[in-house]
């Protein structure tokens, strides 16, 4: 059994309580994939190897728990529009629905192992992947196909908007989204999700979806409240969602209900970056005491960004987080919405997912935006240069 030693470092994050559990000039030992020990540097035990972190932040890999990293096309002129005075509409996802659909399994492979490695060079380890640009059978099960090569963490998400074909006959697409493409869908996929907002599906539609999901055997999660604010959030309790994304609209009934629940709020800094949102959304949940994450929603159109580092950034200075808040919902708060608690954190038995940064502080994560911060990264103990599941 070999063992590697992490040494050297000037501040590890190992998220051991509801807090960072800090502990400064330590090391770290890695067994079969797990962490074994952690404790002051000057006690460090031998190792089989060791990598010197050089006085750095070691922290726990980032958990991107809402991505839609599988697609094709390119959506630079909506966000063109969108910061010219064009209101935010989801008609420009059917861009790249169109673009995703004509794109074969091996082009959306090579572009998403790009998409990936991008996050996982900013100590991304773990990301949810999203179908929902393919919108008919064949396409949404191409693209599941496609998410489960990087992920086990991969989500139906049929219900993200009404295809053109479909438009004139809503109540048919629901039909579809709940009976033959979620059957085709489910040997690809973990959870099951549902864009619950004006433009989109309804309350009640997706309640349906979401139910039939569950009867088959997937977990639900929710888009809700991005664009305005419905019984989203009550529906997200009602059927147990893992998550509920996006809240920008979210009024104090709903934060109180979160709180009160098991659901955890899943922020999406770069989405309100891209999009201009503010009003710190994310103090007003973590002041009501909720169970709070943060993502990335890699996406071509309203969140184009693969750096978790720039999305704790984001939630500092758009959303309210301090930077300890921040970076907690960016680890156990991602591991929180997958309902996973072997990631996330640095104790003693979870899985060996770690960022080391070349930095004194994670402070440096909020304080340098923009900048590359990340040395190397660590899946289940091991150096990774292109993604691996």
């Amino acid at each position: 059994m070999s063992s590697k030693l992490i040494r050297n470092i000037g501040q590890l994050i190992t998220n051991s309580e509801r807090d960072l559990g800090i502990i400064n000039d330590a090391a770290l030992v890695i067994e079969e994939h797990k962490v074994v020990w952690v404790g002051a540097n000057s006690a460090a035990p031998d190792a089989d190897e060791s990598i010197d972190a050089l006085g750095g932040t070691v922290t726990p890999g980032f958990v991107d728990s809402h991505t839609h990293a599988v697609f094709a096309g390119d959506r630079s002129k909506d966000y063109v529009a969108r910061m010219t005075g064009s209101k935010y509409a989801t008609g420009g996802i059917k861009t790249t629905v169109a673009a995703t659909r004509s794109a074969s399994e091996a082009e959306l492979i090579k572009n998403t192992q790009s998409v990936l490695r991008k996050c996982q060079s900013q100590g991304t380890t773990t990301v949810e992947i999203k179908s929902g640009y393919g919108l008919n059978v064949e396409s949404e099960v191409k693209i599941l196909k496609v998410a489960q090569e990087f992920t086990d963490e991969t989500t139906y998400l049929g219900a993200h908007v009404i295809p053109i074909e479909f438009e004139s006959n809503r109540n048919g697409y629901v039909k579809l989204v709940k009976g033959e493409m979620l059957q085709a869908a489910l040997p690809y996929c973990k959870w099951i999700d549902v864009f619950c907002d004006t433009g989109a599906f309804t309350v009640d539609q997706s309640r349906r979806i979401l139910n039939a999901g569950r009867a088959a055997g997937m977990m639900p999660r929710i888009h809700a409240n991005q664009l305005t604010r419905t019984s989203a959030v009550e529906l997200a309790i009602e059927v147990d969602a893992a998550s509920a994304d996006h809240l920008s609209a979210s009024n104090d009934a709903d934060i109180e209900a979160l709180a009160s629940s098991s659901t955890v709020a899943t922020l999406l800094p770069g989405a309100e970056f891209s999009t201009g949102h503010q009003g710190k959304l994310g103090r007003r949940l973590l002041d009501a005491h909720a169970q709070v994450a943060i993502a990335t929603d890699c996406n071509p159109g309203s969140s184009f960004t693969t750096s978790m580092p720039f999305c704790i950034a984001a939630a500092v200075s758009l959303l309210g987080f301090t930077v300890d808040e921040a970076l907690y919902a960016a680890t156990a708060g991602g591991a929180a919405a997958l309902r996973n608690s072997d990631i996330g954190n640095l104790a003693i038995g979870s899985r060996a997912d770690i960022a080391i940064l070349k930095s004194p502080s994670y402070v440096h994560l909020a304080y340098r935006p923009g900048v590359q911060l990340v040395e190397k990264t660590l899946k289940a103990g091991r150096e990774v240069n292109t993604w691996q599941k």
